[in-house]
């Protein structure tokens, strides 16, 4: 039998296999947490498929998103980096993770954690849509709009208010499954 699920998931392998096992899924492990915000920059302006297949790959040569190790790359492995066809080779998106991961080590010293920080922004508690069709869900929201304008003003790239809406149904903040969809039920 199967399943229905939402649209978009459709019927390649990679993505009916994010669908089912993590999007929309209360994501709140810091260093998860910062890898799906560097996937999710390193997307703009492309598909979310082109990053999915690259993921394991993008894994590899950012150091499982270790942040701790990301902030001492230097010239040379920027520039192996940019000559990387395993990942997206944008120079700015490329030097967005350096800076992202000083960011994110900075508010893990000031705050502890970057789960508590990010999950502010819902008041901790995943957000449930009843969206029926994709048409119906949004692009950003209010609160994508003031966690983008929070998160540059701390010094954060490549986070722009889509891209913040984006990340925030990737890590389950939001649970915008279609309600005909097999994960919305499983995702509350």
């Amino acid at each position: 039998m199967i399943m229905p699920r939402c649209l978009w998931a459709g019927d390649s392998e990679p993505y009916v296999s994010y669908h089912d096992q993590e999007w929309g899924v209360p994501l709140h492990d810091d260093q998860k947490l910062f890898e799906m915000l560097i996937l999710e920059g390193a997307q703009a302006g492309l598909s979310w498929i082109t990053v999915l297949k690259k993921r394991p790959h993008y894994q590899q040569v950012f150091d499982r998103f270790d942040a701790h190790q990301i902030v001492r790359y230097d010239e040379q492995k920027i520039q192996s980096l940019l000559a990387d066809k395993g990942i997206i080779r944008n120079k700015l998106k490329i030097a967005s993770v350096i800076t992202n991961a000083r960011v994110y080590l900075d508010i893990l010293d000031q705050q502890g954690s970057f789960d508590q920080y990010i999950w502010q922004f819902v008041d901790g508690e995943p957000i449930t849509n009843r969206f029926r069709v994709m048409e119906e869900v949004p692009a950003k929201t209010p609160i994508s709009d003031v966690m983008s304008k929070t998160l540059k003003k701390v010094g954060f790239k490549f986070v722009g208010s889509t891209i913040c809406y984006a990340y925030m149904q990737a890590v389950g903040m939001v649970n915008d499954h279609t309600t005909d969809c097999f994960r919305w039920i499983e995702c509350q």
